[in-house]
């Protein structure tokens, strides 16, 4: 028997509390060449639950590197760690930018961890970025960021 479907209410709701954007490595979707999906955070087979505070807007990228993984290694310490939860924790205390807004820098053992795990700065999304900046599109500026 399938999985139930999250319903049109549900994707639009999560997506809305993302302004348009990858609540993982920032992508805005109105610039993006690939659908965006909502996502569980943990997911269902770890027993996540179709609950909006386990839901996430990602892009293609991210979502497909993400896949059932919650956690990974940091790539300092070695250790492994949970991934960012974008409902319990703060993209800005995860996360900061390069000084020209191209490269997602992790700022904790989460932050190194996901970026790594999900590549974060794959070169399509870096060259996004880079044209978006010179056209004064990037980065997003959202409530958790700043």
């Amino acid at each position: 028997m399938s999985e139930p479907k999250l319903t049109a209410k549900q994707k639009e709701a999560v997506a809305r509390r993302a302004d348009g954007c990858c609540e993982y490595c920032r992508t805005q979707a109105r610039f993006s060449p690939d659908p965006f999906s909502i996502e569980h955070i943990t997911p269902r087979s770890k027993g996540g639950t179709d609950e909006n505070d386990n839901l996430a807007l990602a892009c293609q990228g991210c979502n497909n590197r993400k896949y059932t993984h919650i956690e990974a290694r940091d790539p300092v310490s070695g250790n492994l760690v949970s991934l960012y939860h974008p409902r319990r924790q703060r993209w800005a205390d995860q996360f900061s930018w390069n000084e020209d807004f191209t490269i997602v820098i992790g700022l904790t053992p989460t932050g190194r961890a996901t970026v790594e795990r999900l590549q974060l700065n794959r070169e399509g999304v870096v060259n996004l970025r880079r044209v978006l900046r010179i056209i004064g599109q990037h980065p997003p500026i959202d409530s958790d960021q700043v």
